[in-house]
């Protein structure tokens, strides 16, 4: 039997699950250095803090996309603990974040790890859920020089930090 609290906690479910999605495309986007994707995660008039920026998602989105592509050779966004609390068209989540990124640093490449959260305020506008205001929390932070890399020849698909990744070709 359906009843309507039965409905209700079906949709929180679903909403949960949209937003998870949306975090997830996040993680994409970053590690693949995909623009479009990463725009369509905020919305236009979003604010996003990530410590080095403090400001609206539309500027933070070119500047990222610049240091992505000048200052580190791959990166890596692992989301861990999850809990997103759905209150209407408003959600807030706190996301477990361990991000691997790949730097030169005096002329060697360094392996940057940090661990952090997302804290976003998501929003549901005309039936979308999206990210309408982050603030990434810093907890901790590792660099080191990088370790060795595999042996070649490397006989893995080897990720692309652009469309051009095995991901896109379906």
């Amino acid at each position: 039997m359906v009843t309507q609290a039965t409905d209700s906690a079906l949709q929180i479910f679903l909403d949960k699950q949209e937003i998870h999605e949306v975090i997830m495309r996040y993680c994409r986007a970053i590690d693949r250095c995909d623009e479009e994707l990463l725009r369509s995660v905020y919305y236009s008039d979003a604010w996003d803090d990530h410590g080095v920026f403090k400001g609206k998602a539309s500027d933070f989105i070119p500047m990222i996309m610049k240091m992505l592509h000048e200052e580190f050779l791959g990166t890596m966004h692992t989301i861990c603990n999850e809990l997103v609390e759905v209150h209407g068209d408003t959600a807030h989540s706190e996301s477990y974040v361990v991000a691997y990124h790949r730097v030169m640093r005096d002329g060697a490449e360094h392996e940057w790890v940090l661990g952090g959260r997302y804290v976003d305020r998501f929003e549901r506008r005309q039936s979308t859920w999206k990210i309408a205001h982050r603030v990434v929390v810093y907890e901790w932070e590792t660099l080191e020089p990088a370790r060795a890399k595999l042996l070649v020849p490397n006989p893995f698909v080897t990720g692309q930090r652009s469309r051009d990744d095995i991901v896109y070709k379906r």
